[in-house]
């Protein structure tokens, strides 16, 4: 009796150039989360548990209003540490998306000039003090005269003591550039 599940077969049916997670109209961010930022989204969610933990107590000894601000408190701390998580950069066919806590911009391939590594002062952890570094610049057609906020810096949450993978993730930035910009 074959068991194709557990054989290669399969995977000699498919297009040997044709990878299964090879799909460029999808969204994936070209570098994985970095310790400091999932540390400190695995701390806030542990944060979060104890105050589930609390909600339920409350609920059970206490007044539904006061359990309910309680569990309110937990989920927006899930949510946040979710939100933590899925900050970022996301290249895609249709271009590049920075994810922030607040807010997500797309910018069309179309409309980026250059992809760039440069040296120069950034933010680290995203606080105001400023520190000498490297930074992804993206340079855009509307806005020529303004300086661009990095996408990529080796001192943020995901790159801060991992200078390779900022290297990594910039290249493979700078690659869908030049795959996907029209200039």
């Amino acid at each position: 009796m074959p068991l194709p599940f557990l054989t290669a077969d399969r995977a000699s049916e498919q297009a040997a150039d044709e990878l299964p997670h090879d799909d460029h109209e999808r969204w994936r961010r070209p570098y994985r989360p970095g310790p400091w930022r999932v540390g400190g989204a695995a701390l806030l969610l542990l944060l979060s548990s104890f105050v589930l933990f609390a909600a339920v107590v409350i609920a059970l000894t206490g007044t539904p209003s006061d359990a309910g601000t309680i569990l309110g408190l937990a989920l927006v701390g899930v949510v946040w540490a979710l939100r933590l998580l899925r900050m970022g950069v996301w290249v895609s066919s249709r271009g590049v998306r920075r994810v922030g806590f607040f807010g997500t911009r797309t910018t069309p391939w179309e409309q980026i000039t250059a992809v760039r590594t440069a040296q120069q002062p950034v933010r680290w952890f995203g606080l105001p003090r400023t520190v000498q570094g490297q930074a992804l610049i993206l340079a855009r057609k509307s806005r020529a005269s303004q300086e661009p906020p990095p996408l990529l810096t080796t001192h943020n949450a995901d790159f801060l003591g991992r200078s390779e993978s900022f290297d990594r993730a910039a290249d493979t930035v700078e690659a869908w550039a030049s795959e996907y910009c029209r200039h």
